[in-house]
């Protein structure tokens, strides 16, 4: 192996300067993930962020050294190696949804997002462990067990991209790939330190993964520095004839590379609005670290020329997030049609899942589907009255930003830090009223990213979430790059330090 090239905190600019001075070879940087997920993941912290590894990660890695010997890099992501939430189909790797009754489901075909990855030149290193069907804020599966947060192993690493974060954070991988449907995406990407992004629905292709909500769910990624979430973006945003949301990008079609408008200078000017609701109490033990955190980076944004408008409100927001929440609603009709397109699937329906006893005990949500979502929502005038409060919603919270001429609105993305696996464990806490704020973007149809605030006094990662205009994209990648410049809050976890050669 190369002797001088460090995987903790690498980029993706550091990994193609590696190969284009003949320093690193893929082979040799996908045998540096494997011992780190070796050491970290399966033993040491044992983190057990990662359900499977690719069987076939070093065969890639070979094909990817050949092509370079004969051609240069292949693409923007040549021999990146990504850690994929086990959400999305992958042809050549078992895909579990996190559900033990799935545990040697091997799909036919690639999801389009793994084709356009590794089109681009990306290796699929490992699947990521998850809530079974993405139906938690909390680690744990019942194909997998539970996740452990790197920077705590005694707490939480958020759901329900739970292992994307985690693997990420402890750099047991290049770049992630999450799923993100009231928050999924953000809530781990704040919770382990990272960077991590909710685009609007449709920009990204959703055929291939198992679905919660259809009308909200987004894949996207997660990575420890804003532009990697750029990168990956251009390579993966665009039209799949399968996927009838990405009409969507017809929208979009002159939006152009998001890499290419990534801007140091994006703070200065903008007009950030804070939204102090969504704050939890400053003297309160377990959201007065999270409150000061964020402080801290709204104060770091103002220092970089930022106009900060603090406060600005949403006019009945509570009213508005309970009136349009869609899971136990939806959610069993959307899972039930992802299984009947699956002549191979292992189950015909939640139903079947929620009687033979196949999912973690402590996924409340699920059970709240199993039980009281029906089985055709579009016969419950209540269905439709929470799609149109969806829509009422987004009008409202336009508003906001039109009346006090924002670029961005702003707050936690969780109120409070991590929460321990005893507190989990013994139901204390509960899927639908757990204190993250990440549902409002994603029930009024709006893009966010996360941006890390740094760590708490005992070591406890927070985010700042940015939330932006539908396709307003490019925006919250600037910023989050150019507060990335000026903010140092982005540190490894001390759970998985590098490995000696």
């Amino acid at each position: 192996m190369s002797s001088d090239f460090d995987v903790v905190e690498t980029t993706i600019d550091d990994i193609h300067a590696a190969y284009n001075a003949d320093a690193l070879t893929c082979r040799e940087l996908v045998e540096r993930y494997l011992a780190r997920i070796d050491a970290y993941d399966a033993k040491g912290p044992a983190l057990n962020s990662i359900i499977t590894v690719n069987p076939h990660a070093t065969e890639r890695a070979d094909e990817l050294d050949a092509a370079f010997a004969e051609d240069g890099l292949v693409g923007p992501l040549h021999g990146i190696p990504f850690v994929v939430k086990d959400q999305v189909e992958t042809a050549d790797i078992t895909t579990t949804f996190g559900s033990e009754a799935f545990a040697d489901y091997q799909p036919a075909t690639n999801a389009t997002l793994i084709t356009k990855l590794e089109d681009a030149g990306a290796v699929i290193l490992a699947k990521t462990n998850l809530p079974d069907w993405a139906t938690s804020w909390f680690g744990y599966s019942s194909v997998n067990g539970r996740t452990k947060n790197p920077y705590d192993v005694a707490r939480d690493p958020g759901g329900s991209s739970s292992g994307t974060g985690a693997a990420v954070a402890a750099n047991l991988g290049a770049v992630g790939i999450g799923e993100d449907t009231g928050g999924s995406i953000r809530l781990p990407s704040a919770y382990n330190n990272l960077f991590g992004i909710r685009v609007t629905p449709g920009l990204l292709s959703r055929n291939g993964m198992s679905p919660l909500v259809v009308s909200q769910d987004t894949p996207g990624p997660m990575a420890r520095g804003a532009k990697e979430l750029a990168v990956v973006l251009d390579v993966a945003v665009g039209y799949d004839e399968t996927d009838e949301y990405t009409a969507v990008t017809e929208l979009t079609d002159d939006a152009g590379s998001y890499t290419d408008q990534l801007d140091t200078d994006a703070l200065s000017g903008a007009r950030i609005g804070v939204l102090r609701d969504a704050f939890g109490a400053a003297d309160d033990p377990d959201s007065g670290p999270v409150t000061a955190l964020v402080d801290a980076a709204i104060e770091t944004m103002r220092e970089a020329g930022a106009t900060i408008v603090d406060s600005v409100a949403i006019p009945n927001l509570d009213e508005h997030l309970d009136a349009t929440s869609l899971y136990i609603l939806q959610s069993k009709r959307d899972l039930n049609a992802f299984f009947a397109a699956r002549d191979d699937a292992p189950v015909d329906s939640v139903a079947e899942l929620y009687d033979s006893g196949q999912y973690h005990d402590i996924l409340d949500l699920f059970i709240g589907i199993a039980e009281d979502g029906p089985d055709d929502p579009e016969a419950e005038p209540g269905y439709w009255k929470s799609v149109a409060a969806q829509l009422k919603f987004q009008r409202d919270v336009l508003n906001v930003y039109a009346e006090n001429d924002l670029d961005v609105l702003l707050c936690p993305d969780a109120q409070v830090i991590p929460p321990t696996a005893d507190a989990i464990e013994a139901g204390e806490l509960d899927t639908l009223t757990f204190p993250t704020n990440t549902v409002l973007a994603s029930q009024s149809g709006l893009c966010a990213v996360s941006v890390p605030a740094g760590l708490s006094p005992d070591g406890h990662p927070a985010g700042v979430e940015l939330i932006g205009k539908p396709y307003d994209e490019a925006t919250l990648l600037s910023l989050a790059y150019a507060f990335e410049q000026v903010a140092d809050t982005r540190e490894p976890p001390a759970t998985a330090p590098p490995l000696d050669d």
